[in-house]
């Protein structure tokens, strides 16, 4: 239905390291790939290349080089999210054929303009929830919009998504922010009515990722705890795609000496200008240990 490949033997681990080529790794891309490389069996690799604007060739050579630089084998052939097109189609007309979906015309300054007039704006991880003003249009609007030309994006209606899908949970074997882990609840409103996709972007974020770690076959999601609460939005998707559930094991995050994320901007924490300044990959194992 939306490019499922056979299930792995559930004793084997796989993972998976999952960067955009829009720039060059850095210290932090290095521990999640370490991370990730030492949880699996098999280790897999995916260039999350939708956003054509901004990914470049030079960016995926790069990658490649610096992972083998740094000693990490993943198995070829390499996914690249530009060829998935088709199975991302696929899984947004299983949403929509039960009425999961809504067209959104809404632009970025008028969600905040509304945001703005409310009182009382739910908040969510990202920031303010999106406030549905687009959910209530009748069919007959959205047909006569989207035959208009009028720009818009696919969310989904996260209350109606949650009364399909019922009670869900998902096994975190590492630890979020606030040291959770075990069997989480899942709460399904926590993003509210998430974008699926966008005119330019055929599929966002959250619907990418998991229509390909269940194509891939992945079994344990390894990443930053600063997306552990993605895996609430994935985990829903899973069971409204009708995907086996993924375990997550969320790791800290790599901090500069301000404390702060490392940046694609910041070229002096970059794998290939500590590789050209002489820096070891033995070193740099060293300084990202635990």
């Amino acid at each position: 239905m939306i490019g499922m490949r056979t299930k792995p033997c559930p004793t084997v681990i796989v993972t998976r390291f999952a960067p955009s080529p829009t720039g060059l790794l850095h210290l932090g891309h290095a521990y999640a790939a370490m991370f990730a490389r030492h949880a699996g069996k098999r280790f897999l690799l995916r260039l999350e290349d939708i956003d054509t604007a901004r990914c470049r060739p030079e960016y995926e050579v790069a990658i490649l080089e610096d992972l083998e630089w740094l000693g990490l084998d993943f198995e070829r052939p390499v996914l690249r999210q530009s060829t998935r097109m088709g199975a991302y189609r696929d899984a947004l007309a299983v949403l929509e054929a039960p009425g999961l979906l809504y067209p959104c015309f809404c632009t970025r300054k008028a969600i905040a303009e509304e945001i703005a007039r409310s009182v009382e704006a739910p908040h969510g991880p990202d920031g303010p929830i999106y406030p549905g003003t687009c959910r209530s249009l009748s069919g007959e609007e959205r047909v006569r919009r989207m035959a208009n030309g009028e720009v818009y994006a696919l969310r989904l209606d996260a209350a109606k998504a949650a009364r399909e899908a019922g009670d869900l949970f998902f096994n975190e074997k590492g630890a979020g922010p606030h040291g959770e882990t075990g069997r989480i609840a899942v709460q399904p409103l926590l993003f509210g009515d998430v974008v699926l996709a966008r005119k330019e972007m055929p599929a966002a974020y959250h619907l990418a990722v998991v229509v390909d770690d269940a194509f891939q076959g992945v079994t344990l999601v390894t990443r930053g705890n600063d997306l552990f609460a993605a895996s609430h939005v994935q985990r829903l998707l899973q069971a409204l795609l009708g995907l086996s559930a993924t375990d997550y094991a969320h790791h800290r995050l790599v901090l500069d000496e301000h404390g702060r994320k490392f940046s694609k901007r910041d070229r002096a924490v970059t794998l290939r200008a500590l590789r050209e300044s002489g820096v070891t990959p033995e070193e740099i194992r060293t300084r990202l240990s635990p």
